[in-house]
This record gives structure tokens, sequence and C-alpha cells, in this order.
């Protein structure tokens, strides 16, 4: 049975979802209170009161979950075998926060919970620029949670596949950040145990942040708690090491460095845990410089050292590998890089691609549209702005030259004020450089005439697929004109 809007506003209180003043606002807006549930929903979403995955779990009829203590769930960031990681904030101070929630099923397991905690307690005392910090560890009535910095940005995995391989320049400058939490790490006694892209991340700076360590232990100990992944097991048999042999975050430091290299993994990909453990797996990892000859010799002497099977020809400490890599940046300078693969324009600055250089705003006003943008485009690393009012874009440049690097506008949805607002971002002094995209419905082709277009300036026809549009917006940040 449809739940009315009347029902929906005594929820959204009894949930701590929106305050009193919000449900008021909203029923003086929409002048009446028989109002279909999904417009009614639709206020608080333009007003930023409620989130589409809060929207979603309310319209399933679910209850639970939008709070773990003081910390409000806004929207779920990424899951994995064990856990879930939203973003949230804290209800009294609006701090934002990453959240990882210990999923149900393992609530009551005495060694998931002990293994989750540990990486909690782990992580309390571990705080260095490079890596995710963790604010608190706590639990309440079955349910375990972690509260960690929020990294405005997207792991490594993520950016890869925007990217597919990062230069030469920019890889080793993340290497340095990767290795340097390391290496504290292992100042502090502690091995990470777990190192692969996913859990590094990148924030909107550039910067990266290693996080997860659940798995960590302390280097001097021996026996009793030996967790590890199959990977490193793996590693550990092949090479004829010992358990955790803190020489084995080196080598998996390599792995990582020899895919932002190459844009390929340099063990074989499966879920399979035979294939895992496997020697070949290890013996077989085709050389760096054959996957890409191109590679000034300097990085592929590292990413090689970092990855020698015999332990003793590794680096034996990550300082000593940290050593090598500023001093391999250093050489490389700050000339101009390679283009990237696919790209056919010369990369930018690290500053650029990885960070503030991927928010894209939308002038939108179908709210399935935007449903569907904001989920395609924050799955790959993107920052998502929506409005509805092509002056509200022009007004959000206007008060923030570089509040986006690239704006969408659908004149499909919002009809001729979208191509009005188009044409004025090529005359405002201010935005005339922004890269601008134009979608058209069919019966809108003609308007393309009318359009200021240019190198940066696009007209698209609809229909596209979200992926044709992230094609399109990713191609438009490269075009953007440079200063004179």
């Amino acid at each position: 049975m449809a739940v009315s809007a009347e029902r929906l506003s005594h929820l959204l209180l009894d949930l701590e979802l929106v305050s009193p003043e919000d449900v008021q606002a909203a029923w003086q807006e929409l002048g009446r209170r028989d109002v279909p549930a999904q417009k009614f929903l639709q206020f608080f979403i333009r007003r930023n009161c409620l989130t589409n995955w809060q929207v979603e779990r309310l319209l399933r009829g679910e209850r639970r979950g939008f709070y773990y203590g003081p910390y409000k769930v806004l929207y779920l960031v990424g899951a994995g075998t064990f856990a879930r990681v939203y973003r949230a904030v804290h209800k009294k101070t609006g701090q934002t926060v990453a959240l990882k929630v210990l999923r149900n099923r393992y609530s009551e397991d005495p060694v998931k919970t002990e293994q989750f905690l540990r990486e909690g307690r782990m992580g309390l005392n571990l705080r260095h620029p490079n890596i995710v910090p963790i604010l608190e560890v706590d639990k309440h009535r079955g349910h375990f949670w972690i509260v960690m910095e929020f990294v405005e940005g997207q792991n490594l995995r993520d950016l890869m596949k925007v990217r597919h391989r990062l230069n030469p320049a920019d890889a080793t400058q993340l290497m340095i950040d990767v290795t340097n939490a390391i290496r504290y790490a292992h100042q502090k006694g502690i091995m990470h145990r777990d190192l692969k892209p996913s859990n590094v991340l990148i924030s909107s700076r550039g910067l990266a942040k290693v996080g997860d360590f659940g798995l960590a232990s302390q280097l001097d100990q021996e026996e009793g708690h030996n967790l590890r992944t199959v990977d490193y097991a793996g590693l550990e048999r092949t090479c004829g090491s010992k358990r955790n042999d803190p020489r084995s975050d080196i080598y998996f430091l390599g792995t990582i460095f020899y895919y932002m290299l190459t844009g390929q993994h340099a063990l074989k990909e499966t879920r399979d845990r035979t294939e895992r453990m496997a020697k070949q797996r290890f013996l077989n990892v085709v050389p760096i410089q054959h996957v890409a000859p191109d590679l000034p010799a300097a990085v592929v002497a590292v990413c090689n050292r970092a990855m020698e099977l015999n332990p003793e020809r590794r680096y034996q400490t990550p300082s000593e590998m940290l050593a090598e890599l500023k001093g391999v940046l250093s050489r490389l300078g700050t000339r101009p890089s390679a283009s990237e693969p696919g790209s056919g324009s010369p990369s930018t600055t690290l500053a650029a691609p990885l960070g503030t250089r991927r928010t894209v705003m939308f002038v939108e006003s179908n709210p399935e549209m935007q449903n569907a943008v904001r989920q395609g485009f924050k799955s790959v690393g993107y920052r998502v702005l929506i409005t509805v009012d092509p002056q509200r874009a022009l007004d959000r440049f206007l008060d923030d030259s570089e509040v986006a690097d690239v704006v969408v506008f659908d004149a499909d949805s919002v009809g001729e004020k979208a191509l009005i607002g188009f044409n004025r971002f090529a005359q405002e002094e201010v935005t005339r450089t922004v890269p601008c995209l134009l979608l058209l419905g069919k019966h809108q082709e003609s308007w393309k005439k009318q359009a200021q277009l240019a190198h940066h300036r696009v007209a698209l026809t609809l229909p596209l697929t979200v992926k044709q549009l992230r094609a399109a917006v990713s191609q438009l940040i490269t075009r953007r004109p440079q200063p004179v």
C-alpha cells in the first residue's frame, strides 16, 4: 500500500532525518498535504535534507540503518565482504566522516568482530598525512562501526578506470605517498598485509592515503594472530620466506607501482583461492619493461627491485624504497609528460587530473536523469553538482570560478533556458574558458546553429548512455583553454 505524504512526514520526524522546520517549509511550498509521496520527498532532496539513498530505503519500507550512534548515514560509498562504508555526518557537529560498518551477518562471529575492532584500535595509533585516520571505534546493540576521516576523492582502482595509465611522474608521486605511509607504519612496528589499489585513496588534492589496516599486526609478532591475504600467503610460499615477512609489503608496493605505470595488474586477477596461492602466478609476472617499453629506466629499476621474488634482493625497508623513489622523481623533473594512452593530448599536472579537475555540474530538471548521472559519475570518482536553473549555474561560477571543471546543460529537460545558459557561459569573462556540453533532444537539433560552439564547447544529440556521456565529459576536461 502506498504511503501518504502526511504519514511520511511523521516517519521522517520519528527517524530524525529532517527537522520540524523542514517539514513545515515543505507544506508551505507544496500548498497542500495530499501530494504524491515522491513529490513530497523530492522537495527534501532539492533542499539537501535527504539523499536519494535515504529515500530509496524509506520507500522500500526500511526503518533501520539511518543512524549509528550520533552519525546520520547519507549514502553508501563502497561495500566489501565484511563491511560497508558510508558517507555520514555527525548529528550535532555537522562533521562529515566515513563510517565503516561490519555486516550484520558477522556481528555475532567473535573472530570477525575481533578482527574488525582490531583494525579500528590499530588505526587509532596511526597519525600520518598519507594514512586515512581513524577517529572512533564503537559498538551498540550488536552493531560495530569505525569512524574515519572522509577522503573526498576515489580509490586508486576507480581512478585507473578513468585514467587507464598514469604518466611516470604522477605514478611516482603517488607511490612516494603510499610508501611514506608504509614506512611510518613499519617504524611503528605495524605491517599492513593487505596492500592493493582499492586500499589506496586519492584525495581531491591528489594526495594518496592508505587505509584498511584490517589485517595489520605487530612486526615482531611470531605466532598467534597470523591473518594475511591469500596473495601474501602465496607470495611467501613462492619465495620461501617466513610468514608475514615485512618485505612482503614492499613486494605489493611494487605491484601497485606496476599497475599505475602500465594499467595492467602484475599478478593474474582471479577469485579462485588455489590459483591465487599458486607459485606460477608469481613466477609468470611479465616484466614491466616488456609491458611498457617506453618507461624511463629509473622507474623500471625501482619497480623491478620492489618485486624481486628473492626477498634478499628486494628493498629491505620502505625507507630504502622511498629514498630511491624521491631520486627518480627528482630526475623526472617537471618536464611535459608523455600523452596518456587514448587521450590524444598531453597529461596535465598531478593536481589537475587526480584532484580538483574532476567536478562536473549538471543543469538538469529530470529527477530520473539526475539520479542516473549522479550515480554514473560518482561511481568513477567525479564530484557531481546538480541545479535545475542555468542562471544558478552561472551565479555559482561568479561566486567561485573554480566550482566545477565542466558544465552539462540538458536542453531536452530544461528547454530553451539551457541553450541561453550555454551561450551566456561563452560570453561571460569568468566562464568563457569553462568546458560546456549542450545536450539536445532530437526535436532540438536545429538549436545547434544558435549554440556558440568551440573546441571546448560541444553540442550532442540524445539519446546517450551514461558511459558515452562520461567519455564526452572526460574529453572536454582536457580541452579547457589555458590562460594567456
